[in-house]
């Protein structure tokens, strides 16, 4: 019981600036402006593109996303910005520009949908026993 207390109850010390990284913090507050970006360079880091986008406004993140199985970049990311004009500027100022000899394509991130597959996951356990068996 005295560990449900524990997480139930607000920890003071959990909400200071050094333990909540900015993105988690300004994600939460709704406050950021996320941008994809698409036709990456294989060899474009994270800092790379980082780099690049900040002269048009403050990155609060750059990710590029993986493939699962060869940990290789699959050619596109996002880039997290703190306010919207600084994302609007950047959309304008880098869509169709060339960035590590690729022209990258910007557009404004679509929220994350459910499944395509109504809703639910392929993978949810053993099939469900029929009533001809």
């Amino acid at each position: 019981m005295a560990a449900f207390r524990r997480i139930a109850r607000p920890n003071p010390s959990l909400f200071s600036s050094s333990l909540i990284p900015p993105p988690l913090l300004i994600c939460c507050r709704g406050v950021a402006f996320k941008l994809f970006v698409g036709g990456l360079s294989f060899y474009t880091t994270e800092e790379g593109l980082s780099e690049a986008f900040s002269q048009h406004g403050q990155v609060i993140e750059a990710k590029i996303v993986m493939d699962r199985v060869s940990d290789r970049p699959k050619g596109f990311g996002f880039v997290t910005f703190a306010s919207k004009d600084e994302a609007q500027k950047a959309l304008t100022e880098m869509n169709g520009k060339a960035l590590n000899g690729r022209t990258v394509f910007v557009d404004y991130a679509k929220p994350k949908s459910g499944f395509d597959w109504g809703g639910m996951p392929i993978a949810r356990g053993p099939p469900e026993p029929t009533a001809d068996s």
